[in-house]
Formats: C-alpha cells, structure tokens, sequence
C-alpha cells in the first residue's frame, strides 16, 4: 500500500506541474483572429463517427449554396479533414492522430460532426483534445423558445473542470479511485469576460453564474468569486448565483425561467445543462454549439454519434438540425452574416413554421437528405 501512495503523489505532482506551466501558457495574451482580413477563409470540416459523415455531407450542401460566390472567387476554401475516425485514433492510441491535427491548425474555423468516445480506458475524448490543442475555451450554446419567452445563451467553460485531467486519474484497484477538477484564475476570468462582453453587446442585463459552490469550495468557489470580480466593470449586468442541481430544476420551472437571459458554468455543469436546455427547446437534435477561442473556432452539433440509429440500420433517419444550426452560427462568426441569416430563416420556417417534413429518426419521419433538400429548396426560394 505504502508504495501505491507513494506512486499516487509522484503522480499527482506531475499533474500540478502540468498544470501550472498551463497557467502561464494561459497567462500571454494572444490577439484574436480578425477573419475580415482572411483571405482565403479556410474552412475545415471533419466527418467524425456513426452518423457525423452523413450530417457533415448535407451541411456541405448548405454551405456550398449559401458560400457560392465566396468558393468560386477563392475567398473561402472548404477542406475535407480525414482521420478523426475512432478506428485510427484507437490504432494511434492518440485523442487526435497527429497528421489530423496538422491539418485542422492549417483552417481558420471547423465544421465537426460528432466523434466516440469509447467508455473506460484512457482513449481521451477527441474534443476535449482539440479544445486544448485549440485554446477553445468558450463554449456558446443558444437556445430560443420565442413562444414561452426563452432566449438563452450558455457560456461553458471548455478546457477545465473535470474534463482537463479526465483521463489522469488515480486508482488503487479494489480500494478506491480519484478523479481531478481543476480551476484556474486565468481560465475563469476570460470565461467570464466572454459571457460579459457577449451580455452587453446583446443588451442583455441578466447573468447566472452557475457552480456548486456550496459543496466544491475551492474550484467552484473561486470560479464564482472571480466571475463577480469581473462583473465590476459591467454595473448594467445583475449578476446571480444559482447551484447547478436548483437551476435544473428551474429551467423547467415556467414561473422562473424566462427571466434568465445569460448563464456561465464550469465545464461539467455546462455540459450537463445545456443538454437539458436543448431537450426544453425540442430535443438534443435542434441545437447548435461553438467552441471559441482567441485563434481558433470549432462548431458541432451537441449530440452524439447516434450508435443505436446506426445499429439498427436508421442513420440514413438522423436529424441534421443541430449541425445546421452550428453551421449558422460559423457563418455568423466570419463575418458571413447575411448567409447566417437566410440558414437561420430557412431553418424557422421547416422546423417550426410550415413542418412539411418532420425527421423523428424512424422510418415514419423524413431522411436526411429529405429534410436538407426541403432547407435548400426554402433557402432558394427567398
């Protein structure tokens, strides 16, 4: 026993001082990326797993309308990215095989279908890796219900919490396991600049900081502390504290819950409830997510690979509206917002307006490539 505690704490002091040469990494301050100077615009788009290559190839379609001018004059380029498969990163033993990688830090943004996960072992999450490789530490996620008064924004802290270590773990066998969260000062501030900033820019007045505060003292105590810190240079932002396990029961409170406007979470929790909050907008399958950093910016649907559809012989039957959304959401972070606004018009008036064609991920529902063609022939007749 004595020697299993002593290689737990060799181990555990490697992590600390990984982590703190990630500190100072955080602490230089780069410029963020001004994509009106980008010529061309390389954007990059990964299949992934399972249903992700065929949610991929019908977005494509979208962009390749909605781009037209910008891909024949050579402004944007759209790279196909292979490798991110869970097939090569299992013979890699790697989150992200390092060729793959090259070619992702050689685009501007990234459009990613959804990548496995296998449970157990120490195959670390290709996004995980790619929001560190990346620096993609926000991850903005709307959710819109005009009709019962939502008009959520959540900005999740992407690089830290349980996820940063997730892998590194201790274990004595039979005995016990640990896991690690971890919080940095620099980390928490410039989440909280983005949920802040974003707040203003929108007119919004409302920020729920999101922890566990109560019971994670340390991590979740500093990240609320630090949040507020922040929010002394906003005086017209209100700024509330909620407890992760309260806020999940009042995002489905119909009393309460439009009157949240902006939340901001550490990693785990942000997870956690933006899946919920997806579910009151329509389901998993209807929301969009961008992982944003100061160089980099990565934009997916915020479900799965769907293994059950695909086992049964159904994924021709997914629902590509997440990845739709997401790719909205790309277009309007370069600058392209003309082009995200006919996709977010054309996606209101098929998903909640006319509903000719509903996917419900059977046979009874309309395919993938039905429902795209139905969004391509709505955006070419506005």
């Amino acid at each position: 026993m004595k020697e299993q505690i002593a290689q737990a704490v060799s181990h555990f002091e490697e992590l600390l001082r990984q982590q703190l040469e990630r500190v100072d990494q955080l602490e230089k301050v780069s410029a963020s990326t001004d994509y009106s100077t980008l010529s061309p615009l390389v954007i990059g788009i990964i299949g992934g797993d399972g249903i992700g290559p065929l949610l991929v190839q019908e977005t494509r379609r979208l962009l390749d309308l909605l781009l037209q001018d910008d891909l024949n004059s050579g402004r944007v380029l759209i790279r196909e990215i292979e490798g991110l498969t869970l097939e090569r990163r299992l013979e890699w033993g790697l989150a992200v095989p390092p060729d793959t990688l090259d070619q992702i830090k050689d685009c501007h943004v990234l459009l990613k279908g959804p990548t496995e996960t296998p449970r157990g072992g120490t195959l670390e999450s290709a996004n995980v890796a790619l929001r560190r490789e990346l620096d993609l530490y926000a991850n903005v996620r709307p959710v819109r219900l005009p009709e019962k008064g939502i008009d959520w924004t959540f900005f999740r802290e992407n690089t830290e919490g349980e996820y940063v270590l997730g892998s590194s773990g201790i274990e004595i066998p039979g005995k016990l396991a640990v896991d690690f969260k971890v919080t940095t000062d620099t980390g928490t501030r410039r989440i909280a600049r983005a949920a802040l900033g974003f707040a203003r820019k929108r007119g919004k007045t409302r920020l729920a900081i999101v922890t566990k505060a109560n019971i994670m003292k340390k991590t979740d105590g500093n990240f609320s502390r630090l949040v507020h810190e922040e929010a002394g240079s906003y005086p017209e932002i209100e700024v509330d504290d909620w407890y992760i396990d309260i806020m999940a029961a009042n995002l489905l409170n119909p009393a309460i819950r439009n009157k949240f406007q902006v939340f901001v979470l550490p990693n785990l929790y942000g997870d956690i409830l933006t899946d919920e909050a997806a579910q009151i907008q329509g389901g998993v399958g209807t929301a969009g997510s961008a992982n944003l950093g100061d160089r980099y910016a990565m934009f997916e649907a915020i479900h799965g690979t769907a293994p059950r559809l695909i086992e049964e012989g159904l994924g021709a039957y997914c629902n590509p509206s997440s990845l739709f959304r997401a790719a909205a959401m790309m277009l309007d972070h370069v600058g392209k917002t003309e082009a995200a606004k006919r996709l977010d018009q054309a996606l209101e008036i098929c998903l909640e307006i006319e509903k000719r064609l509903i996917v419900t991920g059977d046979r009874s529902g309309a395919c993938c490539t039905g429902f795209t063609d139905y969004v391509l022939q709505t955006l070419q007749r506005k």
